[in-house]
C-alpha cells in the first residue's frame, strides 16, 4: 500500500448455516456496511471443484468483500460434502439443490429480490445448467466455463498449445540441446490428432454439455463471460461455442458480454488479474442492476 493511502473499509461478514435436504451447509455472507436502502440484488458465488468457499488465492473471499463494499451482498458457500458442509461429496453436475438452498439463504438473510450467480470453471458450468430454471436468477457471470471432453481438449491443444510451442524459442533451444523427448511428444500429438478427428470421440461428449447448452439457450437474461488469455479451459469453451450456430449467436447477442484478460491463467493467480476481474464484475453488475 502506498504511504498515506487509506485502506478500503471492511465489509461486515458472518457465517450462515443453512439446510440442504437435511444436511447443514456453511456459507459466509458479506454485507454492505451502511446501505441507505435495502439491496435488491445479491450475488451467490458458485465454486469450482473440488474447492471450498475461499477460492484459489482467496479470490472468492476478496470478490465477496469487494462486492459488499459497493453495496451488493455476496454469499460464498460450501457444497454438501465440501469444506465445512455436511453430506456426501458431489460433482458440479449434481449441485442443483445446493444452489437453490444457497439462494434461499441469501434472500432470507438480506431480503434481496434477485440474485446474480458468479461461477468459475465448473462452477460457471453448474450455473449455466441451473439458472434458467430459477426466476430469482437475474444474471450470470461465467468465468472460464468448463466444457472438457476428449474431443474438445484435443482440438484446443492442437489449435493453441502446439502452435505456441512451435513458435517458442525455448522449445527450439530444448530440441537443440537434446533435452526434448521427441518420442513422447510425438505420441501425445498423435493421440490429440486422433481424438480431434474421430467422429466417435466427438459424438461421445459428456451429457453435462447438452445440459449446459439447454440451460444457456433457455436463459434470456444478461450473461457476462470472463475468459483468461492463457488458459486451455477458456480456449475449449470458445471452441465449444463456435461449434454450434445457436451458441455462437447467443455469445455475440445482446444479452451477452465478453471480457478477456490477456496473459492471465485459469485462476487469476496474480493480484492484478484478480483485481481486474473484481472491477469488471462490479462495473457490470452495477450497470445491469437497475433493470434486474
Amino acid at each position: 500500500m502506498n504511504k498515506g493511502a487509506v485502506p478500503a473499509a471492511a465489509a461486515p461478514e458472518r457465517f450462515v448455516i443453512f439446510d440442504c435436504n437435511g444436511d447443514a451447509c456453511v456459507g459466509v455472507l458479506a454485507t454492505p456496511a451502511a446501505a441507505k436502502n435495502p439491496p435488491r440484488l445479491g450475488i451467490v458465488i458458485v465454486v469450482g471443484g473440488p474447492q471450498y468457499r475461499v477460492g484459489s488465492h482467496r479470490h472468492f473471499a476478496l470478490l465477496a468483500r469487494a462486492l459488499a463494499r459497493e453495496g451488493f451482498p455476496a454469499f460464498r458457500f460450501d457444497y454438501r460434502g465440501m469444506g465445512d458442509s455436511e453430506g456426501e461429496a458431489r460433482t458440479f453436475e449434481s449441485v442443483r439443490d445446493d444452489l437453490a438452498a444457497a439462494i434461499d439463504a441469501l434472500r432470507r438473510e438480506t431480503g434481496v429480490a434477485k440474485v446474480v450467480l458468479w461461477g468459475l470453471c465448473d462452477g460457471a458450468s453448474a450455473a449455466l445448467m441451473y439458472a434458467a430454471s430459477d426466476t430469482r436468477v437475474a444474471a450470470l457471470v461465467a468465468v472460464n466455463p468448463w466444457v472438457r471432453s476428449p474431443h474438445a481438449e484435443a482440438s484446443a491443444r492442437l489449435k493453441h498449445y502446439y502452435l505456441r510451442r512451435l513458435t517458442s524459442l525455448a522449445f527450439w533451444r530444448k530440441i537443440l540441446s537434446g533435452k526434448f523427448d521427441i518420442g513422447r511428444s510425438a505420441g501425445s500429438l498423435a493421440g490429440d490428432l486422433r481424438d480431434a478427428a474421430s467422429p466417435a470421440v466427438k459424438a461421445a461428449a459428456p451429457g453435462y454439455l447438452q445440459r449446459m447448452h439447454d440451460g444457456w439457450t433457455r436463459f434470456s437474461r444478461p450473461v457476462l463471460f470472463l475468459l483468461s488469455g492463457s488458459d486451455l479451459t477458456a480456449r475449449e469453451f470458445e471452441g465449444w461455442v463456435a461449434a454450434d450456430r445457436q451458441r455462437a449467436d447467443l455469445f455475440r447477442g445482446p444479452t451477452s458480454e465478453l471480457t478477456a484478460f490477456a496473459g492471465s491463467d485459469h485462476t487469476f493467480s496474480s493480484s492484478a488479474w484478480r483485481d481486474a476481474v473484481n472491477e469488471r464484475t462490479i462495473e457490470w453488475i452495477g450497470r445491469i442492476s437497475p433493470r434486474c
